[in-house]
């Protein structure tokens, strides 16, 4: 459909909704279209627990279909990079993705999905709903006519899949990783030669030697992708996406419309996916982990300390850079990192001893 006749749509289908009188009623229906950055079949992301279909299920049904959404993933109603700028328009009301993925409209999104060494699933979720991190994202994403959601986690992603384990920091030099998002400029500065592809596009890439290695989620998604076969090292250690988020925006406007019960149900709806979907990667996780190296010949290892320091090192650089570029950047870096510090002081009491007697039996 051409982007024309999506505006066009779009304005049909919201004249039902301007005409009714200004104050809803209970029996007032939408009809909106989530597109997404995911095919329409994408495991986690797509279908199953926790994933953008079983948010529009959850919100149908609690509706009693007073929210009826129909789902578009990648490339079916737009690209798969065009629903930001689709939801800011108002073409769409509703899409599916990460928020770093607008890195490029503003840095400040990358907080909002994953920083390297930063938040866990429990730290992130803490400075989301507790910690001012949702009131700053729907303060930065105001400007471009979104409200956005939390609303799924993979926890903690591995570093990849490489053909040769890395042993030290010069090994990265020339390699050639498809890797995205900041890690992806972290890497650039020890000399990989950094490439974006789709998940579709890596396992080819990889197996004709047109990329050396690759990240892409976790087990249980990587194994479906095949990677196993093609690259036997599985460094484990998650510097860089330590909980990744996944992101629901809806349309300014369209959002406005929504009487109170109705705003109420996508809220629970979302949060309601985002601890579901995580609790399916662990499950899922754990047993392809259990596999990959039983089972398929993989040797999954962390990375040496030294490389991680690096790796710190220059994560410390990036931040730094973006932050003293831009003053929306810097106020939700300070948020950021200040929970962050916080959060660590009460894991250092909680969280690690437990790890740490977990390690010794």
């Amino acid at each position: 459909m051409q982007r024309r006749n999506l505006i066009a749509a779009a304005t049909a289908g919201g004249a039902g909704v301007l005409a009714a009188p200004a104050v809803a009623t209970a029996q007032t229906t939408f009809n909106w279209r989530m597109t997404s950055f995911y095919g329409p079949q994408a495991a986690f992301y797509s279908a199953g627990p926790g994933s953008a279909k079983d948010l529009i299920d959850r919100i149908q049904k609690m509706s009693n279909n007073r929210i009826r959404i129909q789902f578009f993933g990648a490339g079916e109603l737009i690209p798969a990079a065009e629903g930001f700028d689709a939801v800011s328009s108002g073409i769409v009301e509703m899409n599916y993705a990460n928020a770093y993925f607008w890195t490029g409209k503003t840095f400040a999104a990358q907080y909002f999905t994953a920083v390297p060494f930063g938040l866990n699933y429990q730290g992130l979720n803490g400075w989301m709903y507790d910690g001012g991190g949702l009131d700053l994202w729907r303060e930065v994403y105001d400007r471009f006519n979104l409200v956005p959601f939390l609303c799924g986690n993979t926890g903690v992603q591995m570093t990849g899949w490489f053909r040769r384990p890395i042993e030290k920091v010069e090994d990265f030099r020339g390699l050639k990783m498809r890797i995205p998002g900041l890690a992806g400029r972290v890497y650039q500065r020890l000399g990989v030669d950094v490439r974006l592809l789709p998940g579709g596009e890596i396992f080819p890439a990889l197996e004709r030697g047109v990329i050396d290695a690759a990240e892409f989620v976790g087990p249980y998604l990587d194994r479906q992708l095949g990677l196993q076969r093609v690259a036997k090292f599985y460094h484990t250690t998650g510097w860089h996406e330590t909980a990744t988020a996944s992101e629901l925006i809806i349309n300014k406007a369209a959002w406005a419309r929504l009487p109170a019960d109705l705003k109420a149900i996508v809220e629970n709806a979302v949060a309601a996916c985002n601890v579901i979907s995580e609790a399916w990667c662990q499950k899922n996780n754990a047993e392809a982990m259990d596999d990959l190296v039983k089972n398929q010949g993989v040797t999954a290892l962390p990375l040496p300390d030294e490389v991680v320091a690096r790796l710190r090192t220059e994560t410390n650089a990036v931040l730094e850079e973006a932050v003293a570029r831009d003053a929306v950047t810097r106020r939700v870096h300070e948020s950021y990192m200040a929970y962050k510090q916080k959060y660590e002081a009460w894991a250092s009491y909680s969280e690690v001893p437990y790890h740490n007697k977990i390690r010794q039996g």
